[in-house]
């Protein structure tokens, strides 16, 4: 079904203000994925703070016009499937690798972060990136790390002394 004029605009101007916002950008090829894979595809990006759309490359192209995509829009043909990360960088790429598992009929095309364009085979390394909890996490033992030794270390020493005494 083909949009009118009206139609058009408003699909350009929601993925643009989803542009505006996201964090990272997967671009990947959908032909042959089932309505129901491409159904669980969406439910599973509903949940992870995914935006999950597919629309022209000519309306994609105008959507990302003046946001950090705008460096995808000479690579953008066939038929594609975009996925916006709006929380967690990794999350599209992680939607998107998760089913290319299953489906080879789904294939990461283009992978956008930081307003940089990078090729698919960087979908894994976008994918590999730590949730905001995960990183988090890391954080928090990297600092409680010297805590601990130091501790230990007096603990030692404390042990040490009652030893000779």
């Amino acid at each position: 079904m083909a949009l009118n004029l009206s139609q058009k605009q408003v699909v350009v101007a929601e993925l643009a203000e989803v542009a505006a916002k996201a964090q990272s950008l997967v671009a990947a090829e959908y032909a042959g994925v089932t309505v129901s894979q491409m159904t669980a595809m969406r439910k599973q990006a509903r949940e992870n703070g995914v935006f999950l759309k597919v629309v022209k490359n000519t309306l994609a192209t105008r959507a990302v016009e003046g946001t950090e995509f705008d460096v995808i829009k000479d690579d953008l043909t066939g038929p594609l499937l975009y996925a916006f990360s709006m929380e967690d960088p990794g999350a599209a790429a992680r939607i998107i690798k998760d089913y290319a598992k299953t489906n080879d009929k789904l294939k990461a095309k283009i992978v956008s972060i930081g307003g940089q364009k990078y090729p698919a085979s960087h979908v894994d390394v976008l994918a590999s990136l730590p949730t905001r909890d995960q990183a988090l996490s890391m954080l928090l033992s990297v600092l409680v790390e010297p805590a601990t030794r130091v501790a230990r270390a007096l603990k030692a020493i404390g042990e040490k002394d009652t030893a000779e005494a």
